[in-house]
């Protein structure tokens, strides 16, 4: 019989295919079919270190009290109050979650900074959180930061965190550094449990016509894979920190490459949003058809086969990979 299961943040998971942050999340029913449909844990939507920082200031009644006076303010913020469930809301429905099934529920906050976060780590364990996940979404834009202070936020932002709560703490990191792996080790030493490969920042669009900044979200697609897929191999051995893929799983290929990169879990969310909860069944049927086509036992014996450390060429992963690339390219252009 074929052995799916892995863990994850010191979590015994029944296979590698984890639910990743989506409004899917908000409701119950949606959480029971991801369990009926395979999921084996689910990051819940996240809350907003602004959804905090207005329950905790009443921001929001300053907002609200500037817009009787200048109507335009009505556009400058999103009603924080009422996106997704609120920080008092998002609670409750962490504890509605947890009874309603029996696979490990994750909570998940989403900031910059300390802020409400220590307060509300703790909160979200007291709930009944299996874990936590921290999803640091930090744009610098001022020209007099150095790259290493941005390091040290991030570093010391973690280590508050770690310090705070008890139950097993990952973090979600974008790929943006200049020095990758010296980023995810000093994680590592600061307590982080697991590393999330990729978030994904958001661009905004130009609307030309009405010379306006406007909202672009665009789902992920199989092809974001190939980031993640790199610096997972390439990661795989040097952190004591488990890693899972986020950011164009669609397909058990998809799973199969993520796990044979190193990685313990793959998180899917847009193929959800495009192809249903459902979609999360297929994926384990092909999982399963696959291995057993292709002779695998377990999960586990392919984690890792592939990375960097294990293959014939390590310099697929590296520099020296680069000419070849290129010029394996120019001379199919060629033969055509």
């Amino acid at each position: 019989m074929i052995d799916l299961t892995t863990t994850y943040l010191g979590l015994n998971l029944k296979n590698p295919l984890v639910v990743s942050p989506s409004p899917l999340s908000e409701n119950l029913g949606n959480i029971r079919r991801m369990e009926d449909s395979g999921a084996a844990a689910i990051v819940l939507e996240s809350l907003f270190e602004e959804q905090i920082n207005v329950e905790s200031t009443q921001l929001d009644r300053f907002l609200e009290h500037g817009t009787e006076s200048f109507a335009e303010s009505l556009t400058y913020f999103p009603d924080l109050t009422a996106y997704n469930l609120g920080p008092d809301g998002y609670l409750e429905h962490l504890r509605r979650a947890k009874a309603a099934v029996g696979i490990p529920i994750i909570g998940s906050l989403n900031g910059s900074s300390t802020g409400g976060w220590i307060e509300y780590a703790k909160k979200i364990q007291d709930a009944g959180a299996d874990a936590l996940e921290l999803n640091i979404y930090y744009i610098p834009t001022d020209t007099e930061m150095a790259g290493d202070q941005v390091v040290q936020m991030y570093f010391d932002l973690v280590s508050q965190v770690r310090a705070s709560v008890r139950i097993p703490l990952a973090v979600k990191i974008s790929p943006y550094f200049s020095s990758l792996p010296h980023v995810a080790k000093r994680l590592d030493q600061a307590g982080a449990d697991a590393l999330v490969l990729f978030n994904r920042f958001y661009q905004p669009d130009f609307d030309l016509e009405n010379l306006e900044v406007v909202p672009n979200l665009i789902l992920s697609t199989p092809h974001e894979l190939f980031l993640r897929l790199n610096w997972v191999a390439i990661l795989y051995g040097h952190l004591k920190a488990d890693m899972a893929v986020t950011g164009g799983i669609h397909t058990a290929l998809d799973v199969l490459k993520a796990m044979m990169a190193g990685a313990r879990v793959a998180m899917m969310t847009s193929a959800l949003l495009k192809n249903g909860i459902g979609h999360l069944a297929t994926v384990h049927s092909e999982l399963l058809k696959w291995m057993e086509e292709h002779e695998y036992e377990s999960i586990r014996q392919m984690q890792g086969s592939m990375s960097q450390r294990a293959v014939a060429d390590p310099s697929a992963f590296q520099r020296a990979n680069y000419v070849r690339v290129l010029s394996s390219y120019a001379l199919k252009a060629q033969a055509q």
